[in-house]
């Protein structure tokens, strides 16, 4: 078999996302709780992904969410992290504004353990990706595309992508708010 180089650099970004995964399991959770959980998108799930990132700059005015779309459709895959919104009852810490965990989840707010669970898991799965010198960035709005689309229930409240691609130049960087490449 031979395989040309796009054909093993989209090989090689399934499978870093796959590991990205993985890494984002195995990442440290407050009180040992896993309430991190993600999926890896490809094809008609990405093209999607992107088009109602493109719905959202529609609506909003923001064009940074065309641009990040034009990221995503630049990208061979995109791992999807997302952190499930369950306060831990630790100690009514107080971290997340409110007094107590009760108050936090009447007010559909978010609990501080579980947004810093999710940030560690998308640090461990983005050094992984910089560890294989795979491009990448971390999108919220890709995240926010994510929801839209209905890939989990209300009580994920912060999601994040992370798109990747391989190419002599990263896709992610030198871009500026407005500039849509597509």
């Amino acid at each position: 078999m031979i395989l040309n180089r796009d054909q093993a650099s989209s090989e090689a970004a399934i499978r870093i996302g796959q590991a990205m995964l993985a890494a984002a399991i195995t990442a440290p959770k407050g009180n040992g709780v896993d309430d991190v959980n993600g999926v890896l998108l490809t094809g008609e799930e990405k093209d999607a992904l992107a088009s109602h990132m493109r719905d959202i700059a529609e609506e909003t005015g923001e064009d940074f969410y065309a641009r990040d779309a034009g990221n995503v459709d630049n990208s061979y895959c995109v791992v999807l992290l997302w952190a499930e919104n369950a306060p831990l009852w630790l100690t009514n810490c107080g971290l997340c504004g409110f007094r107590e965990c009760g108050e936090n989840m009447e007010a559909g707010a978010v609990c501080a353990f579980n947004v810093t669970d999710l940030g560690i898991a998308v640090g461990s799965a983005v050094s992984l990706a910089a560890d294989n010198r795979m491009d990448n960035r971390v999108l919220f709005s890709a995240g926010k595309g994510a929801a839209r689309m209905g890939l989990f229930g209300e009580e994920v409240k912060v999601c994040y992508g992370i798109p990747l691609s391989v190419s002599s130049k990263s896709v992610f960087f030198d871009r500026g708010p407005g500039d849509v490449k597509f």
